[in-house]
């Protein structure tokens, strides 16, 4: 193997996929990356079994062939170079490395004990504006449980058909659901099914967010039984840039949108910057559980906001509303409650809520832009 390329075109591609690159004892194959020269391009490969990123550049291949180095070493090296040409070979067991003063000499390893990337139908995709997707990700993602006991509820539960995409996350206390609607992202779907879904894990959906986002260009989303490819193609030729490969979370997702009320006890819209300031002020006295109440009152038309810590005191503060409703007094997780006001883009929201039919259930509230119907923010109360 033989080529050239320019360290800062090199640089960019060993950032991406040094992403999930891991430092392991158990399979230090995975602390590799995967270099291929085929044709006039470089591939870089990384992988942790879990999620799998190529990426491709420009390149003046002399030799056709691929090697496998240590990642950390090979990516630091190549940072610290200047932008200038590099030249990159392989020699016997070794990868020479030279860029104008600088030659490196690194151990290679056997390029058989890499993990190969599974395969995927190529003919059955759709393909959309990656800025809006990552956008609505952003919106769930960190909704997602961390406990393992339920697999399905440590992903995004993704819906695709003709009209919209749905994204949904939960960790049974909140739940939010995003609606991307497929013409406003110009999608093109081309799909055997009238409508697919999976669970992206977490992680996954974290990484197509940090790399993705900022592309602001068309990506192409490839689902299978069993994984996703996400691949986004150069802007100069078509050809693959930067390839995401993932394992789905096997399961079934839950009937979730039995949970979510279509009528109201209790409607309240308020300012949304205004609530969300309040119930920071009243996180700093909500003590070790975070629960803050709030008390509803129609003749006012405002909510009182309270909390309270056996350490620090005592905190009230007053929300002027839109109200119809009787009055009722609720109590949350304030970190919840802050979180779904954060997520919507909009200067003033709707509260949904429901009278309980007894005093030890709460019946789950809805959060939502008083004038967007694509997203659905849903918290359970805390018990009186």
């Amino acid at each position: 193997m033989k080529l050239f390329i320019l360290q800062e075109k090199l640089k960019e591609g060993l950032k991406l996929i040094e992403k999930v690159s891991l430092k392991t004892i158990n399979l230090p194959v995975l602390n590799n990356v995967l270099i291929s020269a085929k044709k006039n391009f470089l591939n870089l490969s990384s992988t942790n079994l879990e999620i799998g990123i190529q990426w491709w550049g420009l390149a003046k291949i002399e030799k056709e062939g691929e090697v496998l180095v240590p990642n950390y070493l090979f990516s630091n090296f190549i940072n610290l170079l200047p932008n200038k040409q590099v030249e990159i070979k392989k020699e016997n067991d070794f990868l020479i490395v030279r860029c104008g003063e600088y030659i490196e000499k690194i151990k290679t390893f056997p390029i058989e004990d890499f993990p190969i990337f599974p395969q995927t139908n190529k003919d059955y995709y759709i393909e959309l504006n990656s800025e809006y997707f990552c956008q609505g990700l952003e919106q769930v993602v960190d909704i997602a449980s961390l406990s393992q006991t339920k697999p399905e509820f440590t992903g995004v539960y993704v819906v695709i058909n003709k009209d919209y995409i749905k994204l949904v996350a939960t960790d049974s206390f909140r739940l939010g659901e995003k609606t991307l609607f497929t013409q406003k992202m110009n999608t093109v779907f081309n799909l055997i099914n009238s409508e697919v879904s999976f669970i992206l894990p977490q992680k996954t959906a974290k990484e197509i967010i940090n790399i993705f986002k900022q592309k602001k260009e068309r990506i192409k989303i490839y689902p299978s039984p069993d994984h996703i490819l996400i691949e986004k193609e150069m802007k100069e030729l078509k050809h693959s840039e930067i390839c995401l490969t993932s394992r789905l979370i096997d399961g079934e997702y839950p009937n979730y949108q039995d949970i979510i009320p279509n009528k109201f006890d209790n409607q309240i819209i308020v300012n949304r910057n205004d609530f969300l300031n309040q119930l920071k002020i009243a996180a700093l006295f909500s003590g070790k559980d975070n629960t803050v109440t709030l008390k509803i009152n129609p003749q006012k038309e405002e909510i009182e906001i309270l909390s309270k810590s056996l350490d620090y005191g005592e905190h009230q503060s007053f929300l002027k509303g839109k109200i119809k409703s009787k009055e009722k007094e609720i109590s949350f997780n304030e970190k919840f409650l802050s979180y779904g006001l954060s997520v919507i883009n909009s200067s003033e929201i709707f509260l949904g809520i429901n009278n309980s039919e007894n005093n030890n259930q709460e019946k789950p509230v809805v959060i939502k832009d008083i004038n967007n119907s694509d997203y659905l923010y849903i918290v359970m109360p805390r018990i009186p």
